[in-house]
């Protein structure tokens, strides 16, 4: 059987709060014992992912920009030059950051420094 962490010091109000954990769909997770287990903790909260989540996925929205930019209408010739294609994108995204903030506005989610 799985083993789960065990809690920190728990004598603070704020420790006393339920640590969440997030599952997604893997096999593993949904197996009776590991569910079980994990339920009887209660100092554990868990919440699960939905089977297919591409919004809450901000590389979904690479992806998608990628297949409809840098590799669209396309016969690729061979797998290297499939590869220099995703890679002339990356690069390409990763130097507009106003991109990369549209995929990750898209999910809700923000980043905070």
């Amino acid at each position: 059987m799985a083993r789960l962490p065990r809690p920190a010091d728990r004598s603070t109000p704020a420790a006393r709060r339920p640590d969440p954990l997030v599952w997604d769909n893997l096999n593993v997770h949904k197996t009776a014992d590991l569910r079980e287990r994990a339920a009887s903790q209660d100092w554990l909260t868990i919440y699960h992912l939905p089977p297919y989540a591409p919004g809450l996925n901000p590389v979904e929205g690479i992806w998608s920009l990628l297949r409809r930019g840098w590799l669209s209408n396309v016969a690729f010739s061979t797998p290297e030059h499939l590869v220099q294609r995703i890679r002339r994108g990356l690069r390409h995204i990763q130097y507009r950051s106003h991109l990369i903030n549209g995929c990750l506005a898209e999910t809700g989610l923000t980043i905070n420094p």
